[in-house]
């Protein structure tokens, strides 16, 4: 049989097996000369992506805050130079008196409980700032559901 009539039959002449093989070996080469995280290791490439995303949301948050806070520092410096210097002595003079009321009850409250009630009392506090996070994230809950109650009683 000769080439030509091998090509009729289907199969690949000398030539073509030469050309095949030389487009697997540029493949090759180009795998091979690829760097190791093109597209053998997709994890490392998420993780590098997640970190860079990580990043800019935290520049993002941190240039975010940083104006938010000079806007409050500009906002409260306008308010205190606009409001007349008779307002402010009041307003100090009532914080101070909170402030005696507040602890002279604090005191009153200290010396007339019993120290059981004051004992469970501590631990009590002792566990709610051992648990914030929950604590929080329930009273918030309970307010919340308390507002959709309020807000659906409205409209019947």
């Amino acid at each position: 049989m000769n080439d030509e009539s091998v090509n009729k039959m289907g199969t690949p002449t000398p030539e073509e097996l030469r050309e095949q093989v030389e487009r697997t070996r540029e493949g090759l080469r180009r795998t091979a000369g690829a760097p190791p995280t093109a597209g053998a290791d997709i994890r490392t490439q998420v993780q590098e992506r997640a970190a860079a995303v990580r990043e800019q949301a935290s520049e993002k948050a941190a240039s975010a805050s940083g104006l938010l806070r000079g806007t409050t520092e500009q906002a409260a410096r306008l308010v205190k130079d606009r409001t007349p210097d008779a307002v402010l002595e009041k307003t100090a003079e009532a914080a101070a008196q909170v402030r005696e009321g507040a602890v002279r009850a604090g005191r009153y409250a200290a010396d007339r409980t019993p120290d059981p009630v004051l004992d469970r009392a501590g631990r009590a506090a002792s566990a709610a700032r051992a648990h914030r996070v929950p604590l929080l994230a329930g009273g918030a809950l309970f307010a919340i559901l308390l507002l959709v109650r309020r807000g659906r009683g409205r409209k019947q």
